[in-house]
Order: C-alpha cells, then structure tokens, then sequence
C-alpha cells in the first residue's frame, strides 16, 4: 500500500477540488509551445469533472519575484487546457490578499467545471511558505490533489502548506511519478544500472554519491567523466574537465567501490578540434587523447561497453547525456544507447526511468522519449530525488 493516498481514497462528488498543477509552460507569442506538462494533467481532470466535482487549479508561472505581473498571468495558458481538454475552462483573476471574490467566483460555478486560479507566485508568501496565504488557499476547497511532482522539491504554501490544512492526496501524474521512481530506485529489480552524463560532476556530486550506494553499476559519460579520466592520471587534451575536483572523483570511485557498486567509465573517445557540428574528429582510446583535442562523446568501443552493462541490468536509471548531442555526429553515443535501452524495455527486458532537463531532450532528440517505462519531466525535483532527498510535496502527502 502506498504511503501516500490517492484519488482513489475519496469521493470527490459535489467537492471542490484544490488541484496543484504545474502550468509552468514554454510560451512564445502567447502560445504554449511544449504542453507536455498539461497533457500529463488531463487523467487528474477528468477523473475530478467526471465525478460532478470542480477543478481548482493552482499552479505557479515563471518568476514573477511575488509581484502581479501581467507577463506572467496563467490566463495565457488557458486557452492550451482548452484544447486539451475539449472541455470549457474559467479563469479567475485572483487577488492573494483577499480571497472572497474567488470563493464566490467557485461556489458560483457549476459542478464539473474547470476552474484556473491566477499565479500563486503574485504573492511573495508563496515561495515563503506563509501560512496566513496556505489558509486562504485551503478556504477555496474540500480537499487538496497535487499533480505537480515537478514542483514537489519546494516548500511552497500551495505545494506543501496546503496539504496539511485539507484531506490530501497524490493526482494520478504524481502517483504514476511515485511509482515509477520507487521502481527506479527504491525497490528495483536488480542489478540496477544508473547512467548519469552532463557537463559538471560539481552539479552531481550528492546524486553521484548516492547512487554508488543505490545501484550495481554507474556509467559516467559526459564532459564529467573527464573529470573522472583526469582524475585517473589521464589527458584530456582541451576537454571540459573540473581539475579541482579531481579528489572528489576519487572520493566518489572509492565509495563505490566500497558499496560494491562498479563504475564504468569511456575506453575511447569521438575527439575534436572545434566545438561544432560536423567538426572533423577521430577516434581514440582514452590513454592516448590528442593534446590539441576535445572529446565529444564516448567512441564506439566505449557504447558496446555499455551496451553490456544494459545486458546485464533488470532496471536502467538515466539522467543526462553522454555526450554534446546537440550536435552530429557528437550525439552519436547518447542516441545508440537511448535507442539501445527503448528496445531491451519493449521486449520486456529492463525497467528504464529516466528524467531531468537535458535527458528528456536527448531522449526526444533519439525518438525514443516515449519508449522508456517512465520519463519524468521534472527537472529539479527528479534530481534531489536521486540525490535521497526528501521532497516537501512529497512528504506533506503521507500521512
């Protein structure tokens, strides 16, 4: 049983629904851009209208730095809930200081209606967690759904004060999240592999020396396994490499060595001159890198490496990529083994989740963001996640 309670937990008949949301979209011209965020929201909406209950929904929108600013008004973002839903959706323009409009605003609308509040973030008390705002946020329903995983990493007034002050629960975004991740990490089938790549091991550390304690093996792709190489008595030529934290890295391979976890780090390397697409590069194994050169992305010999270690796993956790995919043919090790772990998930052969910023892009650039068994779009709370930190939103549903 989950520690947490779901939709399933109440009868939500004639409610009103508080509903946390992340509609914190791209737009560009007044348009959302990416809708992903509100597409994952919909199972949530439904299930609320079609129990004669209203949706609520609350959700931030850029950094407004808790002033009302009209270039952040949620009611841009409408118009795509629309669309999504093919049902009607009523913004409320909602003054945070006194809320007696908007419940009026609420009672007065019909069951099954889909309401949109305006930023909780027009009130500086929203990042502060005030608790006078979580109370006038609480007045306006019966009970609190947060079906923003994306946003559980902060102790908001709506993401967390919220929840102690109404009967709780997890929508059926952030429960599909929960269980995903429980799936990654908490009780996964082993052996479980991590691959994590991006450009900073300082950006990584806590992640990094959680996950030797976690998993059986970690693949480091990415300019931080140059850090790793370097720190190995390697050269990188004019790589990007974090040279002071050589001793970090070494710090990081003995505790997983110590927790039985084995690292596995590039045997070869795709090496250029310049920093851009279509630059000419060779092929070299990591002991011998040309001084003049970058590395790019791992070479071939290091993808069947890891090819391997995906053979051997039950579950793969990923995040970040191995190398600078924005450009071909540098995008060359992340694509063939993002495809390579889509394939071994359809037949059935591994549980993959992966997530943060960069790896939904990567994933997408690889045509495979669809073919893994869970792909988090959240950034930061996917991340502390990893790292075995206690998210906020999270915590303030379990009861």
């Amino acid at each position: 049983m989950a520690a947490f309670k779901t939709l399933d937990d109440y009868d939500l008949t004639g409610k009103r629904v508080l509903l946390r949301a992340d509609l914190n979209v791209p737009v560009a011209d007044g348009k959302v851009t990416d809708a992903t965020r509100i597409e994952r929201l919909l199972p949530t909406i439904r299930e609320i209208v079609k129990q004669d209950a209203k949706a609520v929904i609350l959700s931030h929108f850029g950094r407004p730095k808790g002033k009302v600013d009209p270039e952040f008004s949620l009611e841009q973002v409408v118009p795509a809930i629309v669309e999504l839903t093919g049902h009607p959706v009523g913004f409320i323009p909602t003054d945070w200081v006194d809320v007696s409009k908007v419940k009026e605003a609420i009672d007065a609308a019909p069951a099954g209606s889909v309401l949109v509040l305006e930023n909780t973030r027009f009130h500086k008390g929203e990042e502060e967690n005030d608790p006078e705002l979580a109370k006038r946020m609480a007045s306006l329903g019966d009970i609190y759904v947060n079906d923003a995983f994306s946003a559980a990493h902060r102790a908001h007034a709506s993401t967390e004060g919220v929840a102690h002050l109404l009967p709780s629960a997890a929508g059926r975004a952030m429960q599909d999240e929960l269980i995903a991740l429980e799936n990654g990490l908490g009780h996964p089938q082993r052996p479980v592999i991590a691959i994590v790549g991006g450009a900073k091991v300082s950006s990584k550390i806590d992640l990094l020396e959680n996950l030797v304690t976690k998993v059986d093996a970690l693949v480091i792709g990415g300019a931080m396994a140059n850090t790793f190489l370097h720190a190995g008595g390697l050269g990188v030529g004019r790589s990007l490499v974090e040279k002071d934290l050589a001793e970090t890295a070494n710090r990081i391979r003995d505790k997983a060595e110590a927790s039985g976890c084995a690292i596995i780090l590039p045997i070869d390397a795709t090496v250029a001159w310049h920093f851009e697409a279509n630059a000419p590069h060779r092929f070299y194994g990591v002991d011998a890198i040309d001084p003049d050169g970058m590395i790019l992305d791992v070479g071939p010999g290091s993808i069947e490496r890891i090819k391997g270690a995906v053979d051997d796993a039950k579950t793969v956790v990923w995040n970040g990529p191995l190398g600078a995919f924005e450009m071909t043919p540098f995008d060359q090790g992340t694509v063939e083994i993002a495809k390579y772990v889509a394939d071994r998930t359809h037949h059935g052969k591994v549980v993959s989740v992966a997530g943060g910023g960069d790896t939904v892009s990567a994933l997408a650039h690889a045509g495979v963001k669809d073919k893994f068994s869970y792909v988090s779009t959240a950034g930061g709370a996917f991340l502390e996640w990893m790292e075995g930190k206690a998210l906020p939103g999270v915590e303030a549903l379990k009861r």
